[in-house]
């Protein structure tokens, strides 16, 4: 039988390139399909395979309401398979992965997944065990205040997923406890925190994007912005030192919404010139929130982890 192992294992040995693997976790309606779906189009499609991990839940919507535990809770998710496939990934293999349809809530047809160039892994739990975090290269937790991830969360499920309100604010309550537990705490493993939110010290007119703050931990290596901070303006970046939540010295990138487009758009060119790529402009899809509407911290954000995907490749 050892013979018959080491036989096996020669005949897999075949060269693969291996993938670049950054994760983008948080909790419902955080925002992470919105900036998968931005770095996946800058990229380009070709290069990029895109997937959810919760695809691994492992009952339908039907069947959880019996259950005493949601969505959230690892029991409700086939982890180990989730750690098992992202390894694959990882080590350029593809995967029959698992599919589940958020419009009706059921399991569907399971399909083959081949990782490109680079894989981008979006979803609750992808930084939930060791294992699954140790596959990948770049890792990012969105951290948007919870009054603002509620209302995104009711504007989705109700108009996307036919909730009512009334449902998606008792979903909530029911998944705080697991929230806490299960989701927040992978906030701890990220390279990057990112933070979309309104300036607490600032009373901007409604209407005013979103701005930006991103916690640059010092576990990967971060671009260089001296440059780009001493030339911009700033209104529309700035950095700071702050303290960590385990009170560590952290910086932490700020992006303005209030700032001028012209301001902004400097800043985003100043930065794709960074990335090494063809020269022209940035992809006109960064900062895309659907529905005609663009955020400018939203596009910076996404080419500083254009600058990490691109420098993990090299």
């Amino acid at each position: 039988m050892p013979d018959k192992l080491i036989r096996i294992q020669r005949v897999g040995e075949v060269p693969v390139r291996r993938p670049v693997m950054i994760a983008i976790a948080g909790d419902s309606a955080a925002g992470k399909t919105t900036l998968t779906t931005g770095l996946a189009r800058a990229l380009g499609r070709e290069r990029v395979t895109a997937i959810c991990v919760d695809d691994y839940h492992r009952y339908d919507r039907q069947e959880r309401k019996e259950l005493p535990f949601t969505a959230l809770h690892p029991e409700c998710n086939y982890v180990r398979i989730m750690e098992q496939h992202l390894q694959l990934l990882a080590t350029g293999q593809p995967i029959l992965k698992p599919v589940y349809d958020h419009s009706t809530g059921s399991l569907a047809r399971p399909e083959l997944v081949e990782p490109r160039e680079f894989v981008i892994v979006e979803g609750l739990l992808p930084l939930h065990t060791k294992l699954a975090r140790a596959c990948f290269d770049i890792s990012i937790y969105l951290d948007p205040p919870e009054e603002i991830r509620q209302q995104w969360k009711v504007s989705r499920d109700t108009g996307k997923r036919g909730y009512r309100a009334e449902q998606v604010l008792a979903e909530l309550t029911r998944r705080e406890p697991e929230s806490a537990e299960f989701i927040r705490p992978q906030r701890e493993f990220a390279d990057l925190v990112v933070r979309f939110a309104p300036i607490a010290s600032r009373d901007d007119p409604p209407g005013t994007p979103l701005s930006a703050e991103l916690m640059l931990r010092p576990t990967i290596r971060h671009p260089d912005l001296t440059k780009i901070l001493a030339d911009s303006e700033r209104r529309a970046i700035h950095l700071k030192l702050t303290r960590d939540v385990d009170s560590r010295p952290v910086d932490t990138l700020h992006i303005h919404g209030y700032a001028p487009r012209e301001e902004s758009t400097v800043v985003q060119k100043a930065i794709w010139s960074l990335l090494g790529v063809d020269a022209g402009d940035p992809p006109e899809t960064l900062g895309e929130l659907g529905g005609g509407e663009r955020s400018e911290p939203l596009a910076i954000t996404q080419l500083l982890l254009l600058y990490h995907l691109l420098d993990a490749a090299r």
